[in-house]
């Protein structure tokens, strides 16, 4: 295993800094002599377990017809991205995740990896299509039984029966539990009557809901004898054949957004709808026709979160998506920050190339780690998810691992997107802030993934509930002695591994050796010291201040618990980005080819130490650096970056992008095109004698 080691045995090129100037570095690893990676392999690695589903999903979206169009109205566009659904129908995927009898393939993590490379055509189609297929479906087939299926699933499949996921309401987003819309059995009739008794229970934001929705899944508060059972999951018809809403049905459109304009946003409101008894999704809880509530799970808020975490894969789809569209914004901003020249040295040297900039650097080839670390996560994160959705590992345990999971790792990707995005467009300059190089746009139409399939800073209260779960779980019988020797001596195992990815092996023999001077590097060991014993012991403290709360009175305690939810929330992140170095670092330890084993362990440690960097304040304030140490990590980062930075093409090349996909002219090798037309006008003029002298040479003649 290669570590960290930032001082090469001889400089990365025999080139020197002109006198007054950036350096003229190498650009890439060939003519800086260093190992190259195995553009083919990683290529691999990164398109993960399914990578051939990933290419055909690429392979399709080469066609313009899935393309977004800029500047098309908001009608057009909307017209465009239905109709794009019909052609991925036409190419038979968009049943990967269906039974077999219904026209699928009975694939669920093949499904979502083709889904999330929609990312690439249009994240409005992609949104569109997880909203009939992932959402609306979805619905249908994880909440409903045979019958729901028999009746229904083949339509969702074919475009024939398009329908809204109506979950969300104007007046409660990710608070399910508490939304306002009723569904009230009539014995009598053997039906359920759907209502919106307010206008906060309008169920609001729902793709397909303002055009294009025939039915929608309607989540409302089951009451039936007099007694409330809780959110349950509804079939509502919402429109009929001519697009007219059916009585009882009404709804407005939520117009122009900020971003994913092409999906048909839009709220629904019901006024005493009345649907058949059968048309509650009755898989975890039923009404028998004299009006008896049944359900094979007692507890109510059990059977809420079970309904709830059937439908993950909205935030497992959105967590690659993210990724693959930061990664589509480097590929882009790095290429053009590869060819881009700006300022000479004072020397009358070439001016230099973006790339060469220690800055630049600092801005780019961080982030680049960062969504490395992003998609290997995103690999065992859907690999669980494929084996709980199969059947394979479906226990109540893997359930909860997965929705932790989720709640862990759909924030820092959505949020990291976002970061990355608005960082490739200011780096390409005035370029970056045109439609036609795309960073704009995806940087718009991902904002609202951060907020969307749950907010991103309540999925991590839920983590941390869960964290403070498995920390509590570890004292459990144990008497004073133990405890004591556990405050002194842990090891990380359950309290970080047991929500997360699986456990390397690894531990904290000592958590006070993390105090110690760091060596130079921050190897793999102390890296993992250092950001897994930052997680513990926030989870400790948070634990230790909350304590209290179990003898205290209801208000006082929620009181207590809202002082600890910054730190709670802080702990669960801390948690999420050691997940994502513990994937980065098993991705590593697959490699077999010394290249690039050598260089993704660079990017590798770039990441594990730009998580140091960010934290650096709390690692000084809890003695786990000396200031000292703490002080040479941003010098460390700076030196990483240099040595990555010949093989900054490589590793964004890696990705797979072909030019249908990046589709962004500052990376269409037209800025070189520019760059080597601008030196050959000087060099002809030059060489003429016919170039005009300037006017600091004559003042130095004086």
């Amino acid at each position: 295993m290669t570590d960290a080691v930032v001082r090469p045995a001889k400089p990365a090129t025999s080139r020197r800094t002109p006198a007054g100037g950036a350096p003229a570095a190498a650009h890439s690893a060939a003519e800086a002599a260093e190992p190259r990676i195995d553009l083919p392999a990683v290529t691999e690695m990164l398109l993960g377990t399914w990578g051939k589903t990933r290419r055909e999903a690429r392979e399709m979206i080469k066609d313009p017809a899935f393309w977004r169009i800029d500047g098309q109205t908001v009608a057009e566009h909307r017209d465009r991205v239905f109709g794009q659904l019909g052609l991925i129908v036409e190419q038979g995927v968009s049943a990967r995740a269906y039974p077999v009898e219904y026209g699928g393939l009975g694939d669920n993590g093949a499904n979502i990896a083709g889904f999330e490379e929609l990312v690439l055509a249009d994240p409005s189609l992609q949104i569109k299509a997880g909203v009939q297929w992932g959402l609306f479906g979805a619905a249908i087939q994880q909440l409903g039984t045979k019958k729901h299926h028999d009746k229904w699933l083949a339509d969702v499949v074919t475009l024939k029966l398009p329908g809204a996921f109506a979950m969300t309401e104007t007046g409660h987003g990710s608070d399910v539990a508490a939304i306002g819309t009723t569904a009230t059995y009539d014995a009598d009739t053997e039906e359920f009557v759907i209502h919106t008794p307010f206008r906060g229970a309008w169920k609001d934001y729902l793709g397909n809901a303002a055009v294009h929705g025939r039915a929608a899944t309607v989540f409302a508060q089951l009451i039936t004898g007099g007694v409330n059972y809780g959110v349950h999951c509804f079939f509502v018809p919402i429109r009929d054949e001519a697009g007219d809403f059916l009585p009882g049905v009404g709804g407005e459109d939520d117009g122009v957004k900020g971003g994913l304009n092409g999906i048909d946003n839009g709220r629904l409101h019901f006024d005493h709808v009345r649907v058949p008894r059968e048309n509650l999704l009755n898989r975890y809880g039923d009404v028998a026709a004299d009006g008896t509530y049944s359900s094979e799970i007692a507890s109510p808020g059990r059977r809420f979160f079970t309904m709830l975490g059937a439908l993950v894969q909205g935030r497992v789809s959105l967590d690659g998506a993210a990724t693959t569209a930061a990664a589509l914004g480097l590929k882009i901003a790095v290429t053009y920050a590869n060819q881009r020249r700006q300022f000479d040295s004072g020397s009358g040297t070439p001016e230099v190339t973006l790339l060469d900039y220690g800055k630049h650097q600092r801005r780019l080839l961080p982030r680049l780690a960062t969504v490395y670390a992003q998609a290997f996560a995103h690999d065992e994160f859907l690999k669980k998810f494929d084996g709980v959705f199969s059947g394979r590992t479906d226990t109540s345990e893997e359930r909860e691992d997965l929705e932790t999971l989720a709640a862990a790792l759909k924030p820092l990707s959505t949020w990291n997107a976002l970061d990355i995005l608005q960082e490739c467009r200011e780096a390409s300059g005035g370029a970056g802030f045109l439609a036609e190089n795309r960073l704009v746009g995806l940087r718009s139409d991902l904002d609202v993934y951060v907020t969307f399939e749950g907010d991103n800073n309540v999925l991590l209260q839920l983590v941390g509930k869960r964290l403070l779960s498995d920390y509590a779980s570890q004292f459990k019988g144990k008497d004073a002695a133990a405890l004591a020797r556990f405050a002194v001596g842990s090891t990380a195992g359950k309290v970080f591994h047991g929500a997360g990815l699986r456990q390397l092996g690894q531990s904290l023999a000592d958590l006070g050796s993390t105090a110690r001077s760091v060596e130079l590097g921050l190897r793999e060991d102390q890296q993992f010291e250092l950001l897994a014993g930052r997680v513990q012991q926030m989870v400790a403290d948070v634990a230790a201040r909350l304590r209290p709360a179990a003898k205290l009175p209801a208000a006082e305690a929620a009181a207590l618990f809202n002082e600890c939810q910054f730190d709670l929330i802080e702990a669960a992140r801390a948690h999420g980005e050691l997940l994502q170095w513990e994937a980065f670092t098993d991705a590593v330890h697959r490699v077999g080819d010394d290249g690039t084993l050598r260089v993704l362990t660079w990017l590798r440690d770039l990441f594990g130490m730009s998580l140091i960097e960010k934290h650096l304040s709390w690692y000084l304030i809890n003695g786990r650096l000396s200031a000292q140490r703490a002080g040479s990590v941003s010098r460390y980062i700076g030196r990483l970056s240099a040595r990555l930075r010949p093989h900054a093409q490589d590793l964004v090349d890696a990705w797979g992008f072909e030019p249908e996909h990046i589709r962004a002219h500052i990376a269409s090798g037209a800025e070189q095109q520019r760059q080597d037309e601008a030196h050959a006008y000087y060099a002809q003029l030059a060489a003429s004698g016919e170039a005009p002298v300037s006017e600091k040479s004559l003042q130095k003649k004086r």
